[in-house]
C-alpha cells in the first residue's frame, strides 16, 4: 500500500507492507533478520530507562542533552547488552535496570589532586572531542543504517567501521571549528566548578549543530564508490604516545622522559575515556598484559572492532585494504598525539592452522624495509628504527623494571585467538559456527602520519595467503634452533647498518605475494587483485 510519511526532509511517498518474518526474509533477504528488530526494541527500552532516571518528565532541550550525555557514559554497557542479546531470549526489565542503574561518573576527586590538576584541561579537551566524534557517528548510524548495512559484507565484521570513518573525516576536516568548540567550553565552564557530565552535555549539543546530512551523504557515497573488499578479514591496532618508546618500561625508567600533556595517559580511566572511545577500541597499553582499569602509564591504543579487552572479544574492522588504510590515516589525524607503531592483523583460514612456516631471513628484511621505520641516523647512515630502538625486543624472564636479560625474543609477528561472539553464558544462545578465530598479527610496523599503508596491507595479505608465516621470533624458537639464533644475530647487525637486499630475494618475495593475491578466492584472484592489475610489483 502506498502511504505518505513525515521525515526530516518533509512528507514523502512510501510503500507499507503487512508481512511475516518468512515473507520479509524472502523479499528483502536475511539482513532483515528478527535480530535487528530485537536490537532496535532493546535500544528503545534503554532510551526509556534513561528518560525515567535522568530529569524525569522534563521535555526541554537541556534535559534531552543530559540524557544523551548519560547514554554516552553508559555506551559500553549498552553495547554489551545488545551483544549478549544477540540470538538470545529477551533481556528482562530487572536485568536491564540492574546493568544500567549505576552512579554517574565524576571527576571531582581530581580537583584537589595536585598531580592531576596540570592535566585537567587537556583531558577535558579530549573528552569533548571524543564525544563530538561519537555523537556524529551515532547520527550517521541512525539516519543511514540501511545504506551502511549494504556496505557491510557479514555480521562477523565490526558494523561501525564505515560510519566511524565518515565521522572521523567530518571532525578532521573541521579542525578549526572543533578547536573553537573546545576552547569555548573550557572558557565558559571552569573545570573546578563543573563535573564530567557538563562537558559531555556541551559536546552533545555542539555535535547536533555540526551534523550536515548533505556532507554525510557525500562522504558515504565516496566511501561506497571506493570499497573493494577482499576475502581476508583485517584489523588494526594503533599506538600513540608523546614519549615514543619511553611510554612503557624499561625505556621509561632509562630515558626518564615526562609527558607534559597527558602524564602518560595516567588519568584515562578517571575521565571514562575507555567508554567514550569504545567505537575506536581505545585503551591504555603498558605492555604488561594487565587489562584492569587501574591508573597506569602507557600507549594510547586504538583498535576499531575491539569490544572487550579482558575477554579478547573483537570483530575484524573490514576486509577492504583501502578502508583500513583510511581508518589508520583518520585516527592518527584525529588525536593530537604523535604516532608510534601499527599492528596489522589478518584472520587465518582453518587449513592454515598448524601449517605455518617461519619466514626466511630475506623476507623479514624486505618487510622491515617496507614498514620497520627505515630512517637516517644523526651520522647520516640508514637504519631500521623499530629494531634500532629495541622497540620490538622483549625479555620475558626479566623482572618488570629490572635489568636481567637472560632470554630474548623479537615480537615481529604473533598468532593469537579472537572471539567475535558474546555467548556461551547464562543469557546467550549457542555460539554460531566460526565464533572463535585465529589471527596473524604483524607488530613490526612504524606508524607515520602521512604514510600510505595500503601497499603494505596488500603485501602482508599476499604473503599470508601464499606462505602462511608463523610466529617470529619467540624464545622457544630461539632456544630450540641454532640456525634461528644465527639468523637473529645477522638480522640485528643488518638492521643497524642495512646493506642491499639481493635482486633474487626481492624477486622471490614479490612472486610469493603475487601468488597469494592472485589465489585469494580459492585458486582464483579476488576482484580487487584484478582491478589492481598486480601493480604492486612496481609499488612494493
Amino acid at each position: 500500500e502506498m502511504v505518505r510519511i513525515n521525515t526530516a526532509n518533509g512528507s514523502v511517498d512510501a510503500q507499507a507492507y503487512l508481512v511475516t518474518h518468512s515473507s520479509m526474509e524472502k523479499r528483502f533477504g536475511d539482513r532483515f533478520h528478527v535480530n535487528l528488530i530485537h536490537e532496535l526494541w532493546l535500544r528503545k527500552r534503554i532510551e526509556k530507562f534513561i528518560k525515567r532516571r535522568t530529569r524525569p518528565g522534563e521535555r526541554t532541550a537541556d534535559a534531552e542533552s543530559e540524557r544523551r550525555a548519560d547514554r554516552e557514559l553508559l555506551a559500553t554497557t549498552e553495547r554489551d547488552l545488545v551483544m549478549s542479546h544477540y540470538r538470545s531470549d529477551a533481556v528482562s526489565d530487572y536485568y536491564l535496570e540492574h546493568e544500567l542503574d549505576r552512579p554517574r561518573p565524576s571527576i571531582k576527586h581530581l580537583y584537589d589532586d595536585p598531580q592531576a590538576r596540570p592535566f585537567m584541561k587537556n583531558y577535558l579537551a579530549l573528552v569533548i572531542k571524543q564525544v563530538l566524534l561519537s555523537q556524529l557517528e551515532e547520527q550517521i548510524q541512525s539516519r543511514y543504517r540501511f545504506e551502511l548495512e549494504h556496505m557491510r559484507i557479514s555480521e562477523r565484521y565490526f558494523k561501525r567501521s564505515v560510519s566511524v570513518l565518515a565521522a572521523l573525516q567530518m571532525v578532521n576536516a573541521n579542525g578549526r571549528a572543533v578547536d573553537m568548540i573546545i576552547e569555548r567550553s573550557l572558557q565558559t565552564m571552569p573545570c573546578d566548578k563543573h563535573d564530567l557530565i557538563d562537558y559531555i552535555k556541551y559536546a552533545v549539543r555542539a555535535a547536533k549543530s555540526m551534523f550536515d546530512a548533505r556532507i554525510v551523504r557525500a562522504r558515504l557515497e565516496r566511501i561506497r564508490s571506493n570499497l573493494q573488499p577482499g576475502l581476508v578479514p583485517l584489523g588494526i591496532e594503533i599506538e600513540l604516545s608523546n614519549l615514543g618508546p619511553a611510554a612503557v618500561e624499561p625505556q621509561r625508567s632509562i630515558q626518564k622522559k615526562v609527558d607534559a600533556v597527558y602524564d602518560g595517559f595516567k588519568y584515562f580511566y578517571d575521565f571514562r575515556l575507555d567508554v567514550l572511545s569504545w567505537k575506536l577500541g581505545g585503551y591504555i597499553d603498558d605492555h604488561t598484559g594487565s587489562t584492569d582499569q587501574a591508573r597506569r602509564s602507557g600507549f594510547l591504543e586504538l583498535a576499531p572492532g575491539r569490544l572487550n579487552i579482558r575477554g579478547e572479544l573483537s570483530r575484524p574492522a573490514t576486509a577492504d585494504p583501502w578502508l583500513l588504510n583510511q581508518l589508520i590515516h583518520e585516527i592518527v589525524n584525529f588525536y593530537d598525539v604523535p604516532p608510534h607503531s601499527l599492528h596489522l592483523s589478518f584472520q587465518l583460514r582453518k587449513k592454515q592452522l598448524g601449517n605455518q612456516k617461519i619466514l626466511p631471513l630475506g623476507f623479514v628484511k624486505c618487510l622491515l624495509v617496507l614498514g620497520g621505520g627505515p630512517e637516517l641516523k644523526g651520522t647520516g647512515r640508514l637504519w631500521v628504527s623499530r629494531m634500532g630502538y629495541d622497540e620490538i625486543t622483549q625479555y620475558p624472564d626479566a623482572a618488570f623494571g629490572g635489568t636481567e636479560r637472560r632470554d630474548e625474543e623479537l615480537v615481529f609477528a604473533r598468532t593469537s585467538k579472537r572471539r567475535w561472539y558474546l555467548g556461551a553464558d547464562a543469557i546467550a544462545d549457542k555460539p554460531p559456527a566460526q565464533a572463535t578465530t585465529y589471527v596473524q598479527q604483524y607488530k613490526f610496523i612504524r606508524l607515520e602520519q602521512r604514510a600510505n599503508y595500503e601497499p603494505l596491507i596488500l603485501c602482508l595479505k599476499g604473503l599470508q595467503l601464499s606462505y602462511n608465516p608463523a610466529d617470529y621470533l619467540t624464545t622457544e624458537q630461539l632456544r630450540s634452533s641454532r640456525k634461528l639464533q644465527r639468523q637473529y644475530e645477522q638480522l640485528k647487525q643488518w638492521a643497524a647498518v642495512p646493506t642491499e637486499i639481493s635482486p633474487q630475494t626481492i624477486s622471490k618475495f614479490l612472486k610469493t605475494i603475487q601468488s597469494g593475491l592472485m589465489n585469494e578466492g580459492h585458486h582464483r584472484p579476488n576482484a580487487f587483485a584484478v582491478i589492481y592489475g598486480w601493480q604492486g610489483t612496481g609499488g612494493v
